[in-house]
């Protein structure tokens, strides 16, 4: 077994895979394996048996979630606010027309790297990083951009890469 990667080396490490990653991104995209949402599942449930998200929590510290409709109805009651107050207080409007914090790491990450609104927290949240996603051969732009944010993720690309080889 392979040693992780640290969080420090992370980005290091993604940036020099980066043109290796695109490229087999690419040729995944043309012909995905018929396999490959099951493979993919195997390998995010494996890798997430032996990572400790509380231990890291870059994901929350240096992006910020997109929040749906449903996402702020949920959180918003939560707070036993209005929607309106809940955006007013804690969003802003990115460029992409998209619901987004207004600053990170994220308003709900407390010291301990516990997120303060867990049980409600918005879908993207919960699916981070989304390795585990059907049709997963859509979403390698995503992917790409998590490889140098999320240990996790980058672990099972590289599991990925040895165990589908293109």
């Amino acid at each position: 077994m392979s040693l992780k990667p640290s969080l420090n080396e992370i980005q290091k490490l993604a940036k020099d895979k980066h043109i290796e990653n695109k490229k087999y991104f690419d040729k995944l995209k043309k012909k995905a394996p018929k396999n490959l949402d099951y493979v993919m599942q195997d390998l995010h449930e494996a890798e997430f048996k032996r990572t400790d998200c509380l231990s890291c929590a870059n994901c929350c510290k240096t992006t910020g979630p997109l929040f749906t409709l449903a996402d702020i109805e949920r959180i918003s009651k939560h707070f036993r606010q209005k929607p309106q107050q809940f955006i007013d207080q804690y969003l802003r409007i990115d460029e992409d027309k998209d619901y987004v914090l207004q600053s990170v790491p994220c308003t709900f990450l407390d010291h301990e790297n516990y997120c303060m609104i867990y049980d409600v927290r918005p879908k993207a949240c919960r699916e981070f990083p989304h390795t585990d996603r059907k049709k997963f051969q859509q979403i390698s732009d995503l992917t790409l951009k998590n490889v140098a944010i999320c240990p996790a993720a980058y672990n099972i690309v590289e599991e990925m890469k040895k165990k589908m080889p293109l």
